[in-house]
Formats: structure tokens, C-alpha cells, sequence
């Protein structure tokens, strides 16, 4: 039994994910922006906890990691929160992530869903602050940062996820892949016994993938991770 936080769990894939995993029976804390979207009868007896906060705001990123921090250490974390086409793109696809994880203490397993559409994002750093950043862009930067944590942080697997194209709120009722197919590999990423590579794949229904060049390059990883770090004043160990 493992202990898991699944993050922007009030529906969709973060929900199915938290339930999946609960139903394997783990420990989840689930966090969603507006505790009012849990309408779900049995959510509060199927999961651990609930930590409550708008990833868009980095003062209320903040306080979701000191929330969940009250739970102890977590065996993974699934940063599965998200939005599209957004001014806060860049804050809820990639500095939330990038945040939580750095005032957290270390989980055994790191998982950050990315997106197909990553690999037509900008390199361009400057729009991670300036209000310009694309949905496309800030899923290239997270799934950098996911690469970053692989080769930075010896104990710890980190991965990147492409959940595919799937008809929930963000991806609407046309969407042509298959739902539940969407969060299956984030829960074997998450709790599988076996060494799936130890860390630093780019996975799509279980299979991985070549991501962008720029998300393996260890320069831009550098680079990315200094640009967060400025922003929000919080070094990584």
C-alpha cells in the first residue's frame, strides 16, 4: 500500500486516476482547486485526504504543499492539474508542478502529465513569466522538468506521461482516445513493484515515446530550472 497524492483530482483523468488507485487500495490525498466540485457521494470514504488550492496563485501553491506535507512523506506524486489555452497556462501546467515538488519532501515516484502537443512548444524561457506562454509551450516545459528531476535526483523516478487525446472537460466529448486508457499509465508508473526504466521516460500507453529534443537536453534543463527558481524564490536541493 503505498501513500499518493494525485493533484487536480475534481474530475476527469485526476479523478479516475485518484479513484483507480484508491480502489488498488492505497493511501490518496487528492488536491482540487474548489472543494464544491467533489459531488461524488463516496469521495470522502474512498480517500485519504483532501487538500484544497488554486495552483494558478503561487501564494495558494504554497499552501497546498504545506497541506499535503501534513501527510508525511509520499511513496508518488501524480501532478495530473491542468489547464488549456489560459493565461495561467504557464502556472498551472508548469510552475505549480515545479513548485510543489521542490517544497515537498522527496517521493520515491514523480509523475508530471505532459501532452502530445508539447512537441510543437517554444524554448523561449521568456515566455514562462510574460503572460505569452501557449498550452503547447508550458507541456514542453514540464515535460523538461520531469527529465530534469530524473537525472538530478538519485532515489527518485520521474516520468512524463502523454494521456492522450481523451473526452473529458478539457479535451471535450469528441475527443477520440480512449478514457480509461488515459490514466492507467500514470497508475503503474506510480505503484508498479517491477523496475519500469528507473527513471526519465516519456510514456504513452505504457509504451514510451521520443519526446522533443529540448526536454532531454541538459542545458535547457538548467536553464528551465533557473528560470523557475527565480520566480518563485524557491532553489531546488
Amino acid at each position: 500500500m503505498a501513500l499518493i497524492l494525485v493533484t487536480g483530482a475534481a474530475s476527469g483523468l485526476g479523478h479516475n486516476t485518484a479513484n483507480a488507485l484508491a480502489d488498488d487500495g492505497h493511501d490518496v490525498v487528492v488536491h482540487v482547486r474548489d472543494p464544491g466540485r467533489l459531488t461524488h457521494a463516496d469521495d470522502s470514504v474512498r480517500w485519504k485526504g483532501v487538500v484544497t488550492g488554486d495552483l494558478a496563485d503561487l501564494d495558494e501553491i504554497r499552501d497546498v504543499a504545506r497541506q499535503a506535507s501534513g501527510f508525511g512523506r509520499f511513496d508518488a506524486v501524480i501532478h495530473n492539474a491542468g489547464v488549456m489555452n489560459r493565461p495561467e497556462d504557464a502556472t498551472v501546467n508548469t510552475i505549480a508542478p515545479y513548485l510543489l515538488t521542490a517544497l515537498m519532501e522527496k517521493p520515491a515516484r514523480l509523475v508530471y502529465l505532459s501532452s502530445s502537443m508539447h512537441r510543437t512548444g517554444s524554448t523561449d524561457l521568456r515566455r514562462l513569466t510574460d503572460g505569452s506562454a501557449s498550452y503547447d509551450d508550458s507541456k514542453l516545459w514540464v515535460t523538461a522538468l520531469a527529465l530534469a528531476f530524473a537525472s538530478r535526483w538519485e532515489g527518485t523516478s520521474s516520468h512524463a506521461v502523454d494521456p492522450g487525446w481523451v473526452p473529458t472537460r478539457m479535451g471535450g466529448r469528441g475527443a477520440p482516445d480512449d478514457l480509461t486508457a488515459g490514466h492507467e499509465t500514470q497508475v503503474w508508473l506510480a505503484t508498479h513493484p517491477d523496475p519500469i526504466p528507473s527513471s526519465g521516460g516519456y510514456w504513452h500507453h505504457r509504451q514510451t515515446q521520443t519526446p522533443h529534443p529540448a526536454s532531454q537536453d541538459p542545458d535547457f534543463q538548467t536553464q528551465l530550472l533557473q528560470a523557475l527558481e527565480s520566480h518563485t524564490g524557491v532553489r531546488l536541493d
